[in-house]
């Protein structure tokens, strides 16, 4: 008689039936994790694992224990760190990805920041790691690279396919599945430097509470979850945006008002190169300047860890950082 897998147990507790099913602990999650990126489960429990998560959502400590196992994994040197945590997985379908700009303004002030994600598992977006090259950047293929990115440019950028193969991989079975899973969640919330401050973007309202709660159990002190434009970390100037905060430890959530009182027309066609244009002055783009800006002020909140002040001062420290950007630094 077959002896019984050992990652079959964790398949049973999320799989039996409406009222013998339940959530993982974080040790369980931990632990069938682990299994996962140790390659000891078979194709078929990894499905029916990954969708029986996806159908119930997602607990914040199922996150915590996943993440958690990751990081047992990655094999970063403890020496490597950065201010701000910035994962970006979603793209960008029907606007530029501007937050970019913000991000590249925040390098030019001395801020490092680490950046990671992944590209090509949803067809018709715009993902940053195509965004490097059109600025002089590259994606790190491992931890030194990242680290010299870090030091010459204040910015790195690390696929999650180079940083978590397995990881990659499970992103990519989106096409197959017809559904993202809770790995999309999970690779969102790794802050693998451990930086002191995360932000992240959400699409779906109920990942924005997920998200900063989990954010918590990790120990992240300063953590910043934006209702974004299309998932990602990008504030919207042209509408309210909910902001979902970890302060010093402590949840609270706001919304946060638009700057233009008017809906901005959208670009008929997304051409990446209005970025660089932007960024050198060529242009005026109404909705990429001001997204940059209102992404750009509530992280500099974030980066002030708890500093209270109103929303007009952040926007103006924002502007004054836009303006003296270095428009030939790309």
């Amino acid at each position: 008689m077959q002896q019984e897998h050992p990652f079959a147990v964790y398949v049973r507790i999320l799989g039996k039936g409406k009222k013998g099913s339940r959530s993982l602990t974080m040790e369980e999650a931990r632990d069938a994790m682990g299994m996962i990126l140790d390659g000891q489960v078979r194709p078929e429990q990894l499905g029916a694992f990954l969708m029986l998560i996806r159908m119930k959502e997602e607990t914040p400590e199922e996150l915590q224990g996943f993440a958690q196992a990751v990081r047992l994994r990655l094999n970063r040197p403890q020496s490597l760190t950065a201010d701000l945590d910035w994962p970006t997985y979603a793209g960008k379908k029907r606007r530029l990805p501007w937050f970019f700009l913000a991000a590249l303004v925040l390098a030019g002030q001395g801020v490092s920041v680490f950046m990671h994600g992944a590209r090509g598992h949803t067809p018709g977006r715009i993902y940053t790691e195509d965004l490097l090259s059109m600025f002089g950047l590259s994606a790190a293929e491992n931890w030194s690279e990242a680290r010299a990115s870090l030091e010459r440019h204040r910015l790195a950028f690390y696929s999650i396919d180079q940083m978590v193969p397995v990881l990659g991989e499970l992103i990519q079975l989106r096409p197959i599945l017809g559904l993202r899973s809770p790995v999309h969640t999970l690779c969102r919330l790794l802050n693998p430097l451990d930086a002191a401050c995360s932000v992240d973007g959400v699409f779906h309202p109920p990942y924005a509470p997920m998200h900063q709660q989990t954010a918590q159990l990790l120990g992240t002190l300063h953590s910043l979850t934006i209702r974004g434009d299309g998932g990602e970390a990008e504030v919207k100037p042209d509408s309210d945006t909910e902001l979902h905060w970890v302060t010093a430890g402590e949840l609270h959530q706001e919304t946060w008002p638009r700057i233009e009182q008017q809906r901005l027309v959208r670009d008929e066609q997304l051409d990446p190169e209005d970025l660089l244009r932007l960024w050198r002055g060529e242009i005026s783009h109404a909705y990429g300047e001001g997204a940059v800006i209102n992404t750009l002020a509530v992280i500099l909140r974030l980066l002030s860890q708890g500093v209270m002040q109103s929303q007009a001062h952040w926007l103006e420290m924002a502007r004054s950082a836009w303006q003296q950007r270095d428009r030939s630094a790309y």
